[in-house]
């Protein structure tokens, strides 16, 4: 797999938090027609994987699929993804030290030590330092 697609729901403010945040780096930013962007950003240790941050708005879904949609990425209803960390406590307090709300601290599990957090629009991610 090369890219996914992260409904996010607010754009701007996704960028923002995956690369000043999370340390991503942009690797495409192009305008798109009625002031739409497309914007795709990836770990720097994986340029070939890259994360389509695409606005919830942008589904070529129903009006109100839409709406649902929206309220279920604000919920916090889709664990979109794993990162993994070669020092998951070092990982940890750097990404809490610039915002990052974590809603499990480090915490040894039977396949590794795991947190999980959040992005700026509601998805959760699992972050791992794997045994």
């Amino acid at each position: 797999m090369t890219h996914v697609s992260i409904y996010v729901l607010d754009q701007a403010r996704a960028v923002d938090f995956y690369t000043n945040k999370l340390g991503f780096k942009i690797v495409t930013d192009v305008p798109m027609a009625n002031d739409d962007r497309w914007v795709t950003v990836c770990p720097p240790e994986q340029p070939d994987f890259e994360m389509i941050l695409s606005p919830v708005t942008r589904s070529v879904s129903s009006p109100e699929t839409v709406a649902q949609l929206k309220e279920l990425v604000a919920k916090g209803a889709f664990g979109v993804g794993l990162f993994t960390s070669n020092d998951i406590f070092a990982t940890y307090e750097e990404l809490k030290a610039k915002g990052v709300e974590f809603t499990k601290t480090p915490k040894k599990e039977f396949y590794g030590t795991e947190a999980i957090f959040k992005d700026d629009s509601g998805n959760w991610f699992s972050l791992a330092q794997l045994a």
